[in-house]
């Protein structure tokens, strides 16, 4: 290489190299430009090249470099190119993972291809059935009966709304039985950081009862299909709902977890109606939704009532959970000074 185009092209880099990333085209028209404007030949530019890191193998994929080199080169980074397989076995799209991040590739039990992307083999689990569906917490502090009145009086517009259509019913009421968890779940995480102290296992806790109730969602979804108002319902509710949760959180703990407690009772109930709607013979006992039978580790000829029965019984676990918590903070003490019941449904 000459002694003038080495200093050219040593100022080029000096002046553009921190800029290099985001200017560099496909198909190489700066470095065509510098060729013109600087008489470089190709060594020269290869040089150029290797010398500076801003150009190396972070950038190198972005370069026009033959589909040869851009493959030994995604290789090399660990998994670039994989290619994914759809549920048919079919041949999906190629998926480029530069950071070296290869996607799950799970089987079931028996072998066979596991196809669902919201929840992994090691999340399923067998509901416990035979957990106490009565059990009511009396309310006797005024905490207590404002909790419970306020449940009930949101119970009448549902009533009134859905009637006895509980498929859309059920839809509903696990877009709002999953905020507390996450509600809670989150602001425990900020209290732990802020404080720099463990929160008993109760953010795993909240959070693990949140993702059990957005389950339950995406098992009635497949079973009942939402109109556009019902949807739109949804927004309204939620939005409303979060916000009022999150504000009754920071105000008063117990009370929002006792809340949470008498809405897990009000869904015990609406689910014994529909399970008295599916045996009377006014709703169709369908066969389970495939997401359901995964989930719950449900028999393969499991039906609706089937899913009902275990939905049902998730329902009575988080109404302990949360009577619980408030029945902790009841008395003086704080969610980590009582280990959270991890896996209780």
């Amino acid at each position: 290489m000459s002694r003038g185009s080495t200093t050219t092209v040593r100022s080029v880099a000096r002046h553009m190299g921190p800029r290099l990333s985001s200017t560099v085209t496909g198909n190489g028209s700066l470095i065509g430009a510098m060729r013109a404007s600087t008489g470089l030949v190709g060594y020269e530019v290869a040089w150029w090249v290797n010398s500076y890191p801003v150009f190396g193998g972070r950038n190198a994929s972005t370069m026009t470099l033959g589909e040869k080199e851009q493959k030994d080169q995604k290789e090399a980074v660990g998994g670039g190119g994989t290619t994914a397989a759809t549920s048919d076995g079919q041949r999906g799209k190629e998926v480029a993972s530069y950071w070296g991040v290869p996607p799950s590739r799970l089987t079931k039990e028996d072998g066979s291809e596991w196809k669902w992307k919201c929840f992994r083999p090691w999340e399923t689990y067998q509901a416990d059935l035979s957990i106490d569906l009565k059990k009511h917490h009396v309310p006797k502090t005024f905490l207590d009966k404002f909790a419970y009145w306020t449940v009930k009086s949101l119970r009448l517009p549902t009533d009134i709304f859905f009637q006895r259509r509980y498929g859309c019913r059920a839809m509903m009421l696990e877009t709002v039985a999953a905020v507390p968890g996450m509600v809670g779940g989150m602001l425990l995480h900020c209290k732990s950081l802020r404080r720099f102290e463990p929160s008993g296992g109760w953010i795993k806790a909240l959070l693990e009862e949140a993702e059990n109730e957005r389950m339950h969602l995406m098992t009635f979804m497949e079973v009942a299909k939402p109109k556009w108002y019902e949807r739109a319902l949804v927004f309204a509710v939620q939005g409303v709902f979060f916000n009022a949760y999150f504000v009754a959180y920071l105000v008063s703990p117990k009370l929002a977890h006792r809340i949470t407690g008498y809405l897990e009772e009000e869904a015990i109930h609406s689910y014994t109606e529909f399970l008295k709607e599916l045996d009377n013979g006014n709703i169709e006992n369908v066969k389970a939704p495939a997401i359901a039978i995964d989930y719950w580790r449900l028999p393969a000829d499991s039906t609706l009532r089937d899913v009902v029965m275990v939905v049902r019984a998730d329902e009575a676990h988080h109404r302990d959970v949360n009577h619980f918590a408030s029945d902790i903070h009841y008395q003086g003490l704080e969610l980590k000074d009582s280990p959270a019941p991890i896996g209780y449904h």
